[in-house]
């Protein structure tokens, strides 16, 4: 089997979609298989075969057939961008975080020699190289290949925890660019399939049909549907002016009669479960089996000191919500990822991570309330983490 080749098992039944990115990401970096950019953490991991891994896409049916090829960008796709492009096919490839539009149409120079390919399916290629492809472009994406953290030999898919893959994957639908049967492919090392619940799937997540590994090409025969468009009632005002695409979207899509209220013009959502809410690309709330109800955990939290920052009291005026119980391996950036995925951004952020605690700024109480509603029951590296109004335990 090679060294690497197999991850440590995860305890069934107890992993959360977050669990399973920390154990691959741990895994890669401490097995030696781990490539630059690095560290792999917080990303779509490249690693050791990722070459080696693309170049089986020659031998895919579907590979050969397709005339167009969106690839998305990440680093260990760079072979599948480069077999693409040396096969003579029109190669989309995302813009990074949806900011500037949809795809860019990869264009070699006339002639371009193999050193030039190689150049253009490169991240800084891809940039010097491409033309923007809009709504009207007229794209007919014949295969989706995309980066995963973990898949599962069933298809099952887990990305870096943003979500970007699935909004593309929508975005096309809606755009009319990919059929029901567009194949997906995503590669990634053997240590990365896994097995994964079929309960931690949301309804927006992306799944995969065939997965290609530097020693194997699985066929998943998966029977799930994907996802039909994008989900409005999922999307929020704040995503919606990030992604100035989806704007244009949304207007047509009002235009042909579809309901396109969003997630935080939805007034009976307003206090529904983050769960369901929030679109669980950051991690699903592991709570233990048996653990005490959120409201009556609290007091049973660990943390090392009064919840309320000295320096915050009576200097600040914005509600400060506290946040504890927070995993001493966790970093800021993983706490403002999942801020951002539940679209609960504070104006301040206080870190405290060698106390286990920080403390989130909001500009008002109602900023503050949502994001304690969201927050409530959200499990970071395996801890439910513990929240509330930090003002309220003045006394």
């Amino acid at each position: 089997a090679g060294p690497g080749r197999r991850l440590p098992a995860l305890p069934s039944g107890a992993a959360s979609k977050w669990d399973i990115r920390e154990k691959v990401w741990e895994h890669l970096e401490a097995s030696g298989l781990a490539e630059f950019p690095r560290p792999v953490r917080g990303r779509i991991p490249n690693f050791k075969g990722s070459l080696q891994a693309c170049c089986s896409l020659r031998e895919l049916d579907v590979f050969s057939r397709a005339r167009e090829v969106k690839v998305d960008p990440d680093k260990p796709l760079e072979g599948a961008r480069l077999a693409a492009l040396q096969a003579r096919k029109t190669l989309l490839v995302p813009t990074p975080r949806l900011r500037t539009g949809l795809f860019n149409r990869i264009v070699p120079p006339p002639g371009a020699s193999k050193e030039m390919l190689r150049r253009c399916a490169t991240s800084q290629g891809v940039k010097e190289h491409s033309l923007p492809v809009g709504l009207d472009g007229k794209a007919q994406v014949d295969l989706v290949i995309v980066g995963s953290v973990a898949v599962s030999e069933k298809g099952w898919r887990i990305g870096k925890g943003e979500g970007y893959a699935d909004m593309e994957y929508a975005m096309m639908v809606s755009m009319g660019a990919v059929q029901e049967d567009t194949p997906v492919v995503t590669i990634v090392h053997d240590c990365q399939v896994l097995d994964i619940a079929e309960e931690l799937l949301d309804d927006h997540d992306l799944t995969v049909d065939y997965i290609l590994t530097p020693t194997r090409t699985i066929q998943t025969n998966c029977k799930r549907p994907k996802p039909q468009g994008i989900m409005w009632h999922k999307v929020s005002s704040e995503m919606l002016g990030k992604i100035p695409i989806l704007k244009t979207l949304r207007s047509r899509e009002k235009q042909a009669g579809k309901d396109v209220t969003l997630q935080d013009e939805h007034p009976a959502l307003a206090n529904t479960n983050r769960a369901t809410l929030s679109n669980k690309k950051v991690m699903a709330a592991n709570p233990q089996p048996g653990a005490a109800p959120a409201s009556a955990a609290v007091g049973q939290s660990h943390v090392e000191s009064n919840p309320v920052h000295p320096r915050l009291e009576g200097a600040d005026t914005n509600p400060t919500v506290f946040v504890g119980n927070l995993p001493g391996s966790l970093r800021v950036s993983e706490l403002k990822s999942a801020l951002r995925e539940l679209q609960v951004i504070p104006v301040r952020l206080n870190w405290q991570g060698a106390q286990h605690r920080a403390f989130l700024e909001y500009r008002d109480k109602g900023a503050a309330d949502r994001a304690l509603s969201s927050l409530q029951g959200l499990s970071l590296g395996g801890n439910t983490l513990r929240v509330e109004l930090a003002k309220s335990h003045r006394n």
